[in-house]
């Protein structure tokens, strides 16, 4: 068993757990293990849903009382592609020049290894406890549907009465070098389909037709038009994008029934999905003008936007950063979508880890001085957070 207090050899370890979503391949047994030497109490609760597979998670307490700090994160990861295309094994877990490949390196069992590390350094140096309550939150569900993981398991926490007061999300934040970025919020995520229906027919008769596609592109010009802001203090501009136009149609002499298109809108804390929906469904009409009859599927999965407002805790991870890397972090909202967007329901949350450059890429790595540099931001947050 790789020692608790040595972030390269546990991060290692993890990457050698084959755990592609939403397989767990040995990653939550490995850290209960390690958490349970270390005196943390340890919980696997597995979650299901209908038409979606099983996950399993892990809750790690230690401590009694406020404040509650909890570490979030996920041990799930891409699938690894061409496998014979990886200068290393992506499951492998190996070091060369300094750093440590695989898949998971980055995003993000080296974050989790480095807080693991740095949770065992302070309660080592604190009698063994926090002056309050530190855990992990940890899921295996955040590189896939996102409903059997990290939701369901503050749920499920809140309901056998934890109350989180701060959380650190070690998503990789760092654009270029360890300390370039906090993120303090996300923008939010609405996607869809847009449907027109006509009436299908033959090319040569287009009079006995009704063909969907004019209207579709008359709608999506319309739409794509607009400008729905100018951005804000923390935020960019929130924008609409099409990603796909879609038919279904392999012939050339026949006009479709019913053409669709699919769109996601990041956006800002200027919006929510209830008013760019209200929005959506007013231009469109509008579009329209009447004679067109179309419809709006909105997919699962969408998102709010949210900030967690520069102050005390920000200040004290920041501090944590420069203490180490001597570059005071910038304030960041940019990027997709992260488990963030469950946990801010719950408390502020700001989000930190490594440097992202290779994250889902053939030849995923980490430095392992990055890696040793993180376990003592981490500490330093926690010596602060409790002090």
């Amino acid at each position: 068993m790789e020692s608790i207090n040595d972030p390269v050899a546990l991060a290692a370890a993890l990457i050698r757990c084959p755990s592609v979503t939403p397989q767990e391949g040995g990653a939550l047994a490995l850290l209960a293990q390690v958490l349970t030497r270390a005196g943390f109490e340890v919980e696997r609760p597995t979650f299901s849903e209908a038409g979606t597979p099983d996950v399993e998670n892990l809750f790690a307490r230690i401590g009694r009382g406020a404040p509650h700090f909890v570490f979030a994160g996920h041990t799930d990861v891409v699938p690894p592609g061409d496998e014979a295309a990886w200068t290393h094994p992506p499951f492998g877990g190996e070091l060369h020049g300094g750093a440590l490949y695989g898949r998971g390196a980055v995003d993000m069992k080296g974050a989790i290894a480095s807080f693991v590390a740095a949770a065992a350094g302070h309660l080592s140096a604190h009698g063994g406890r926090p002056r309050g309550t530190l855990s992990l939150l940890i899921t295996g569900d955040e590189e896939g549907p996102g409903i059997n993981g990290t939701a369901k398991l503050l749920a499920w926490a809140k309901a056998r009465g934890e109350k989180f007061d701060h959380c650190l999300l070690g998503e990789p934040t760092n654009p270029e070098r360890l300390g370039d970025a906090i993120k303090i919020g996300r923008r939010g995520s609405l996607s869809g389909t847009l449907i027109v229906t006509g009436k299908q027919g033959h090319v040569a008769y287009p009079h006995l037709a009704d063909n969907p596609i004019r209207y579709l592109v008359r709608i999506m010009s319309e739409l794509m038009s607009e400008t729905l802001d100018y951005g804000t203090e923390h935020f960019d501009p929130s924008h609409l994008e099409f990603t796909s136009v879609d038919v279904g149609n392999r012939a050339v002499n026949v006009i479709p029934a019913q053409a669709r298109a699919r769109f996601n809108i990041r956006f800002n804390d200027r919006h929510t999905q209830s008013s760019l929906k209200s929005w959506l469904e007013t231009r469109c009409a509008q579009a329209a003008r009447g004679d067109v009859t179309w419809e709006i599927e909105y997919a699962q999965g969408n998102s709010e936007a949210f900030l967690t407002q520069p102050g005390r805790f920000v200040d004290l991870v920041a501090d944590a950063i420069v203490a180490v890397t001597g570059r005071k972090p910038g304030l960041s909202t940019s990027g997709g979508t992260s488990d963030a967007r469950f946990i801010k329901d719950y408390c502020p949350v700001v989000e930190f880890g490594l440097v992202g450059r290779t994250m889902h890429q053939v030849d995923e790595h980490v430095s392992t001085a990055d890696l040793i540099a993180l376990t003592a931001i981490y500490r330093g947050i926690l010596d602060r957070y409790f002090a």
